[in-house]
Parts: structure tokens; C-alpha cells; sequence
């Protein structure tokens, strides 16, 4: 009999129509993947990539405080529901963020707000980018996840700084930024260790396992 698959969340935190995001997330799971597929472990593990910006969630309106609703029909709406469910079928987190004015955006903070024992107790790790390296960010996104909703959160988040003001242009309109984590070269190349050791610790939250080998 096959062993259960772990499945955990990359989720994209930017909103805004002209973002770096999605490239930032798919550096991260490139990264990951091509990780988990040169390494060993008893139990197989899956990523997706969630897109807070896809959600369309509006700001938070439910009634009820999250905290006291343990079963999705306690929510008023649909939509909060359907994100119930769907967060509540991930075994862990990894938050890719950009900074934004030395804090959490909005809308990953929305999304996060409206649940509460869907995120409880789940290991998360924390994976923040920007013009300044997305430090503060982090560091409020780690108080959140670990004291706000009680996860079990990777001691040392990943900040990850644009190399240089033609990257960051880049990124703030939409360019190409050359993140391609499968050839193993171009930007945040060498932080790619760093992403890898977050994940690893990640994994250990979850199941208790030894570091796997390559």
C-alpha cells in the first residue's frame, strides 16, 4: 500500500495585476521540486501553488469569529467555505510575500484572517521578497502565523532582496526576471540552499522525519 502524500501550499501572497509573484512562487517551487526529485523519503510529497490574488475573496465579511467556527458550515458565505476547504486539505505552508511599505499585503493578510483551525497547529514557512529583501515583512508575517493562529513556524525566513535597480523595475512592471530554478543559475541562484534548508525544516515540523538524502 502506497504511503499517504503530504500536501503542502505554496502560497502566493501578491495581489496586484502588474506583479512578480507568480515568478517569485514558481522560483520557489521550481526550487522544491527539483529538490524533491533528487531525494529520498518515506512519504511523498505534493506542492501546489495558491494564488491569493485568484481567491477574489473580499475583505473579510463574516459575522462570526473565526476563531469559534470548527466546521466550514459555520461560515455564513461560499466563498469563505470553499477557501475552508481548501486550505483545510493542505498539511503545510510556505508564504512567498513581497513587502509591502515594511509590511504584510492586504490581501494575504485578508485571506489569512479568515480562517482559524484550518491553519492551527500546520508547520509554515516563510519566503519574503522586495527592494529591501522583505526582513520586516517576515517578521511580522512570523508573529501572525505563530502567535496570531498558533502554526508552527520555520525558525529563519527566507529574504530575498532584488539584485539591483534593472530587477527591480523589472519587478515592478511586470518583466521577465530570469528566475528559472531548473537551469540552477540567474538570480537568488545562491539562496537557493537557503530555500531548500527552510523546506527541510519545514518537513521536520510535519513529520518528525530525518533530513532526507540526496
Amino acid at each position: 500500500m502506497a504511503a499517504p502524500v503530504y500536501n503542502i501550499a505554496i502560497i502566493q501572497g501578491s495581489q496586484r495585476p502588474v506583479r512578480a509573484g507568480p515568478q517569485v512562487a514558481t522560483f520557489v517551487q521550481q526550487t522544491i521540486q527539483s529538490h524533491l526529485s533528487s531525494t529520498s523519503r518515506a512519504r511523498p510529497i505534493a506542492l501546489e501553488v495558491v494564488d491569493v490574488a485568484a481567491l477574489q475573496l473580499p475583505l473579510l465579511d463574516e459575522p462570526g469569529v473565526p476563531s469559534q467556527i470548527r466546521d466550514p458550515a459555520g461560515y455564513v458565505h461560499e466563498h469563505t467555505r470553499a477557501w475552508s476547504r481548501r486550505i483545510a486539505a493542505f498539511d503545510a505552508f510556505v508564504f512567498v510575500t513581497p513587502q509591502y511599505n515594511w509590511g504584510i499585503p492586504a490581501g494575504l493578510k485578508n485571506a489569512i484572517d479568515y480562517l482559524f483551525h484550518e491553519w492551527k497547529g500546520k508547520p509554515a514557512m516563510i519566503v519574503a521578497y522586495g527592494g529591501h529583501g522583505g526582513d520586516k515583512c517576515a517578521a511580522a508575517l512570523k508573529v501572525v502565523l505563530g502567535g496570531g493562529i498558533d502554526m508552527r513556524v520555520v525558525q529563519d525566513p527566507v529574504c530575498l532582496s532584488f539584485p539591483g535597480r534593472e530587477f527591480l523595475v523589472k519587478a515592478a512592471t511586470g518583466g521577465a526576471l530570469g528566475l528559472d530554478a531548473s537551469q540552477g543559475e540567474g538570480p537568488w541562484s545562491d539562496r537557493r540552499p537557503d530555500i531548500l534548508t527552510g523546506f527541510e525544516e519545514l518537513v521536520g515540523l510535519l513529520s518528525g522525519e530525518e533530513p532526507a538524502k540526496a
